[in-house]
This record gives C-alpha cells, sequence and structure tokens, in this order.
C-alpha cells in the first residue's frame, strides 16, 4: 500500500506550509514513462493536441486501481470503454486528423461483440496496439506493423500464425514482400467478422470476388512477380463460379480448393492444389474422382491456354459462332424477303393516300432518329465501358467521345435548323399552330381512356395532331434543349467550372444521364408504339419512309383536320378525271375492278 508521501515526496509536515507540487507518475514508472515518451499520444500532446495521459486511461491519481480489479479503466474488458471515450468520440478525433469509425467498427467485430458479452480472451485495444508505447502503423516496431500482423495475431492464434508462416503468404512477409497478404489484408483491422457472416471479407459469398481478387485479379502480382493473374475472371467462368453467382451455398471458393491460412503453391508436395493432392481436394466435393477428372484446369483462360480441353473449347466455340452467324443470317435473310414482299403489297392495297409529311420534314426526322440513336448508343457505352453496348461498338473509349459530340453536334444543329424551319417557311408556321396544345387535348386524354377501358363515351376526333403526338413533340422539344445545354457544359467543364462553380458540371452530369433514360425509354414506350405497334398501322406507319398515309386512316386518326382531307379528296378527284382509263389498286375489303 502506497501512503501519501510515497507520491508527494515534498510533504515533509502534516500541515503543508506550501501546497503539494504536481506529481510525476515517472517517479515510480519510469520504464512506463520511458516507453510513452515515444508513443503517438505523447507526440501529440507536445504538438499542442488532445491526447491521452497516465490519468486519462488509470483514472485520477487518488482513485487508480490495479488491472485485475474489475473496476479498474485498464482492466482488459473495460479497455474498449476507456479508448472509446476519446477514439469514440467523433469532433475529438477529427480535430485530430483521425476517424472515430474505427471504434464503431470494432465494437461491431467479432472481438468487440465478444468482449461486450464478457469474454475474457477476445482481443482488445491494448492486444494489438499495445498499452504505453502505441506506435503508428507504419513504424518498424509498431505491433500492427504490416510484417509484425501475423506475431500479434499469434499471441492469441498461435496455431494460426504456425501454418500462415508457413504459407506462401507467410514465406513473401518473411522476405520482405509488402504486397504478400497479412491478417488483417484479408480479415479487415478492426471491421473483423466471424467467417460465417456475411458481411465478413472471408466469408464464402465475399471471398472469391472481394478479398482474394484484390491481388489475384489484376496484373500487378504478374509484373512484379509472375504469378499469374486473371484468376478471379477465370474461376467465374468455370462451373463453380457460375453456381456461386448463382446462390449455391455448398459450391467451391478459393479456400475449398488452396486452403484458408496454409496456401502453398501447386509445386509444393503439400499445397491441396499439388496434382498428387488433387483427388483428395476434390474429392471433399466430388466423392470418388479419379486423375482423369482432376487433370481438367479450373482456371482455364480459354483464349490463352494451351491444353487439349481448352483448345477442343476454342475450336467448338469458333465453329458455333460461325454456324450461328451463318443460319441466323439465313433466317433473317429469308424472312426480310418475305416480310418485305408482304408489306410492300400491303401498302399498296391502301391507296388512295395523302401527304403526311413533306419532304423536309422527313428529312429533318431522319437525321433527328439517326443521330438520337448514335447518342443514346454511344453515350451508355461511354457511361457503362464494361457493358455489351462497349463490346458491340468495338470502338475505344476516345472514338465514342468523338462519335458522341459528332452526333450531339449534328442534333443540336438539327434543332436549330427546325427552329428557323418553323419560323421562316409557310409549313413551318403551320406546323407550331397545329402542335400548340390546348384544353381539348386534356379532355381527350380523358375520353380515350374511358372509351378504351370500355368505361363509356365516344371515341374523341382529333385535329392534325392528337394529344399523345403533341405531348411527344413538345418533351422532343424540351429534352434537345436540356441535353444539349447539359451536353456543353459537360464538354467544356473547365470553363463551366471556372465560370459557375465544378458543382455544377456534376448537376449537368446527372441530369443528362438520367435525361437520356427517360428520352431512351419513352421513344421505346411511346413513339415506338405509335410507329410499330399500333395494329392499325401495323407493321408499320410508312409516314416516315415516304411521308404518306392514306386517306381513310387520316379520316379515322384524324378526322377534325378537315381542310386536310379535303384537298386531299379534291387532288385524287382530280387525279381520276386526268386519267380515266386507269384504275387504282381496290381498298382492302373492297370488291375486285370489273374488266
Amino acid at each position: 500500500m502506497f501512503s501519501c508521501v510515497d507520491c508527494h515526496k515534498d510533504v515533509k509536515s502534516l500541515v503543508h506550509e506550501t501546497p503539494p507540487q504536481k506529481v510525476a507518475c515517472a517517479q515510480c514508472h519510469a520504464d512506463s514513462q520511458e516507453a510513452y515518451s515515444h508513443s503517438l499520444h505523447s507526440k501529440a500532446v507536445k504538438g499542442g493536441m488532445s491526447a491521452a495521459n497516465c490519468q486519462d486511461c488509470h483514472g485520477g491519481a487518488h482513485e487508480v486501481l490495479g488491472a485485475d480489479d474489475p473496476k479498474s479503466p485498464v482492466n482488459h474488458s473495460n479497455i474498449p470503454t476507456t479508448c472509446g471515450r476519446c477514439h469514440g468520440q467523433k469532433f475529438l478525433v477529427q480535430s485530430n486528423g483521425e476517424s472515430a469509425q474505427t471504434f464503431v467498427s470494432y465494437q461491431e467485430s467479432v472481438h468487440g461483440l465478444a468482449v461486450e458479452k464478457g469474454s475474457k480472451k477476445a482481443a482488445v485495444c491494448t492486444d494489438c496496439h499495445g498499452s504505453h508505447e502505441i506506435l503508428p502503423a507504419n513504424d518498424a516496431k509498431s505491433p500492427i506493423y504490416k510484417f509484425n500482423v501475423p506475431g500479434t495475431c499469434g499471441k492469441c492464434h498461435a496455431a494460426v500464425q504456425q501454418t500462415f508462416v508457413s504459407s506462401i503468404h507467410g514465406q513473401g512477409l518473411a522476405r520482405g514482400n509488402g504486397l504478400s497478404p497479412t491478417c488483417t489484408d484479408c480479415h479487415g483491422i478492426h471491421t473483423i467478422k466471424a467467417h460465417i457472416d456475411p458481411n465478413s471479407s472471408v466469408s464464402e459469398q465475399n471471398i472469391a470476388l472481394t478479398t482474394c481478387a484484390r491481388c489475384h485479379e489484376g496484373v500487378r502480382l504478374s509484373q512484379e512477380y509472375g504469378v499469374a493473374g486473371n484468376r478471379v475472371s477465370t474461376y467465374l467462368d468455370s462451373y463453380h463460379g457460375l453456381a456461386s453467382e448463382g446462390g449455391s451455398a455448398v459450391v467451391a471458393n478459393c479456400a475449398s480448393c488452396h486452403g484458408v491460412h496454409n496456401i502453398l503453391p501447386s509445386s509444393d508436395p503439400n499445397s491441396t492444389v499439388n496434382h498428387a493432392n488433387l483427388d483428395a481436394t476434390c474429392g471433399k466435393c466430388h466423392k470418388g474422382v479419379t486423375q482423369k477428372f482432376t487433370l481438367t484446369k479450373v482456371h482455364a483462360d480459354g483464349a490463352r491456354s494451351k491444353d487439349i480441353g481448352s483448345v477442343a473449347v476454342r475450336w467448338v466455340r469458333w465453329f458455333y459462332i460461325l454456324l450461328i452467324f451463318a443460319v441466323i443470317g439465313a433466317m433473317f435473310l429469308h424472312n426480310a424477303i418475305i416480310w418485305r414482299s408482304k408489306a410492300v403489297a400491303r401498302r399498296a392495297m391502301q391507296n388512295p393516300m395523302m401527304t403526311r409529311m413533306t419532304t423536309s420534314q422527313r428529312w429533318q426526322h431522319l437525321i433527328l432518329l439517326t443521330s438520337f440513336i448514335v447518342l443514346v448508343i454511344t453515350g451508355f457505352a461511354l457511361k457503362f465501358p464494361n457493358s455489351w453496348l462497349a463490346d458491340v461498338l468495338a470502338m475505344g473509349e476516345r472514338l465514342r467521345s468523338i462519335t458522341h459530340r459528332v452526333a450531339g453536334v449534328v442534333l443540336i444543329v438539327a434543332g436549330i435548323y427546325h427552329v428557323f424551319y418553323l419560323v421562316m417557311t409557310k409549313e413551318g408556321r403551320r406546323l407550331i399552330c397545329d402542335f400548340a396544345p390546348m384544353p381539348k387535348d386534356a379532355f381527350d386524354a380523358v375520353a380515350t381512356m374511358r372509351y378504351y377501358l370500355g368505361l363509356g363515351g365516344e371515341r374523341p376526333k382529333y385535329g392534325r395532331f392528337s394529344y399523345a403526338e403533341k405531348a411527344e413533340y413538345w418533351a422532343l422539344v424540351w429534352g434537345t434543349a436540356l441535353m444539349a445545354v447539359t451536353g456543353i457544359m459537360m464538354w467544356a467543364n473547365v470553363s463551366t467550372g471556372n465560370l459557375l462553380a465544378r458543382w455544377w458540371v456534376d448537376v449537368a452530369t446527372s441530369i443528362h444521364f438520367y435525361e437520356a433514360i427517360l428520352a431512351t425509354l419513352a421513344i421505346v414506350v411511346w413513339h415506338f408504339y405509335q410507329v410499330f405497334l399500333d395494329p392499325d398501322v401495323y407493321p408499320m406507319n410508312w409516314a416516315w419512309w415516304d411521308g404518306k398515309m392514306p386517306i381513310e386512316h387520316y379520316r379515322h386518326e384524324h378526322g377534325l383536320d378537315t381542310e386536310a382531307l379535303a384537298e386531299a379528296e379534291a387532288t385524287v378527284a382530280a387525279s381520276d378525271k386526268a386519267e380515266p382509263g386507269e384504275s387504282r389498286p381496290a381498298k382492302p375489303g373492297s370488291a375486285p375492278p370489273k374488266e
């Protein structure tokens, strides 16, 4: 037991003539003080920042308890709470450039949960970081220095450490290879979870995609040490990988074949993937396998591997690719010839015709159609460079960018021309008047839905353009203007960022992307229905191609446009008078002309 004067050595009488001097713990704990002086905490204090001192961890000077006392702040069970008083306070640790997330992660880890349940063995902060001489992870003396981590974890996991040290990863660390993984590279640092936890980096569903892939999928190990890359992609292409992506809970993953902590190269006789041991390794799942079964490569790169199985697969693939193109191409050509002949015949039976779109309008529509399709394909290929769209184009990123911008310029020029067309030509001025929204359009939309849902009422009659066509036209105007503005902002991102602010470019990018999705879906769902899927125009509304539309169909769809109908009928009547000896093809359903 200590008495007062054991610490307050300057006190010589019972009644103090002067206040006692501040006591230095180093008087008795010189070794601990020496260790603390090298720690991060001490250096932070010397730098004028907030950091823990003796009393912050051990309690007040007159309240210090032994570490074996359950009430002591430095008792094993209380260490997380003690460290958390600082490291769990966001406002405090952020001022020192640290994060409070590490403490939160530890609490949710397998170690933190075990301590919370009363475990006396689960690792706490001081087991990994030390107590007084807490050093940064880049200090070679620190227990959390990469090359020291196996020894630190081995204090609790001795058997695992011994196995790991003998593995290819442990051997790499022993040679000073910083690319070789240590315990925390696979299991995490403060986020360590049980392997049965689906959120664990070493769970069955994550080990291949997120853990092993970090090193074994790229080319860095190949370039530095000759270790084969593409291990994860070739695994995912195999039966095992496909079954894993399909949700199988029993299919083999990396650890199933290569081991966990005892991973060795296939050339090592003790490796689980050595040829002599493959029968036993594969036999864990595939009972009764023989050497013939195990000779087949698992990580077979179909494009490069030279084993007989991979060569055979390549020949089969090329044979079927050619066969598919030949057979399906012939089928497509066969059906296209028949379709064209029938479509032309049906079109010829729909006389008499009237003009729906002028030559100028058709050219504008064709340029719009072409530039829009190019923009959609190249735009989504740029946004998703690993998608099938990028593969179909077979373009590099630069060529896709140039093509996308050229198509964008074409669309903008077409839009500007259309504005001049609306203002400067008689056809254009009439067009804008006919496209102008009217209150009747809202009533027509409601009446149309009532009619086709069988709720009563008559099918409404439309003028030159129905409410659906007007809505599509103005959506096109709005979408084109918006895509043009945001596209230019993205193209001139430096000028935009300097003129406005950098975040405006981000906003423009977001608008451009989602407006592109909206426009593409609107064309597919709304416009393609009217052109291709509407039973009244099947197989296609030909007006976009030749500008013509059957008069009877026009009367059915746009009966209120009496001026256009009268003009078309007058033209047909004049044609009949001019050519009395000729007869037009009969209308569908009418009797053939008499001879």
